[in-house]
Order: structure tokens, then C-alpha cells, then sequence
């Protein structure tokens, strides 16, 4: 057989075959590693749970239904301030959402999350209840059926949530229900 004009021997190969192939191989690679990479991120975000604040969640609204719901079942409403960009923030919540501590705050309080988002939401909310995110986020007040600040953070004490973990976070939040049921 006699050999072609592009491909010595015959075999149909050549230097600009082989380059071709290697691209193709180059972008299979290429393929499957923004695939895993995608595949991680994906998980990733599925383990950080969902976002803890609604940015077109109403809280004055929420507020005043759970002060409604207080004055029939006398738990006092728990006022947690934050953003979804913040990850102390974050871990709090799913510190919240643990398992034991999600029954006991569900038997405790009723909670209201308030967007604070980068300072610039529901300010006028906070500074209501004496600007308990003066010192960081997140924050929380502790209000009677009545609407009055039984407890609230006031020196950032919840600002390093991520680095407290949920134990100490649950440990803070039964001393304010605590000193809470104290005051009233």
C-alpha cells in the first residue's frame, strides 16, 4: 500500500493528527474536572442548608405574629438579627436547627429572624429593641409576651458563633431564657 502525502508510512497519523488528538483528550480532561468541581460546589451548598434569612420576608408582620401567639401561650419570642453573608450568622442558625436544640428552642420560644442584610434592613428594628447589633451579628433580644427586652446581647456575645459551636450556643441561649424568665 502506498504511503499518503500527510501521513508517512501510511499510517494516517502525522504531527497535526497528533496535536488534535491531545486537544481532545486536554478538553475531556478539561470536561471532567469542571464537572467534579461543579458536583462539589453543589454539595457543598447542600450541606450548608438553606439560607437562614428571607430577604422578602416581612418582619414586623412575623414579629407581630408571634407576639400575638405569645400573649396566648405565654413563651417569650426570641429576636435572632443577621444576614445570609454572614457566616457566624449561618452557624448560628444551624446551631439552632440541630436536632435536641431545635425541639428545646421550639418548647422555649418563638422566634423571629430579622435581615439586617449589610446594615442597610430593618435597622429601625434593632434600634427598637436598643441596637443589640451595634457590637456584631448575630444577635438576639428576648421579649416578653408583652413586648418588653427581657435579655438581649448587647457586647457581640454571638458574633463568633462558627468558633462557639452549637453546645455553647445552646448553653448561651438557655442562660438568657433564664435570666429572661428571671426578669419577668
Amino acid at each position: 500500500m502506498a504511503a499518503t502525502a500527510h501521513a508517512p508510512g501510511g499510517r494516517g497519523g502525522g504531527p497535526a493528527i497528533a496535536a488534535e488528538c491531545a486537544l481532545r483528550r486536554a478538553r475531556a480532561v478539561a470536561g471532567r474536572v469542571a464537572a467534579a468541581a461543579l458536583f462539589a460546589l453543589s454539595a457543598a451548598a447542600a450541606a450548608a442548608g438553606p439560607l437562614p434569612y428571607d430577604p422578602a420576608a416581612d418582619p414586623r408582620a412575623e414579629l407581630r405574629r408571634a407576639l400575638d401567639g405569645a400573649a396566648r401561650d405565654g413563651r417569650p419570642v426570641l429576636v435572632v438579627f443577621g444576614a445570609n453573608w454572614c457566616g457566624d450568622c449561618r452557624a448560628f442558625d444551624r446551631a439552632l436547627r440541630q436536632a435536641d436544640t431545635a425541639r428545646w428552642v421550639a418548647r422555649s420560644f418563638r422566634v423571629v429572624k430579622v435581615d439586617v442584610g449589610r446594615f442597610d434592613r430593618h435597622l429601625d428594628i434593632a434600634e427598637s429593641y436598643g441596637n443589640p447589633i451595634a457590637k456584631g451579628i448575630p444577635a438576639a433580644v428576648l421579649l416578653s409576651p408583652g413586648n418588653e427586652v427581657l435579655q438581649a446581647t448587647r457586647a457581640g456575645e454571638l458574633a463568633d458563633a462558627r468558633r462557639m459551636g452549637g453546645k455553647a450556643i445552646r448553653r448561651f441561649l438557655e442562660g438568657m431564657a433564664a435570666k429572661g424568665r428571671d426578669a419577668r
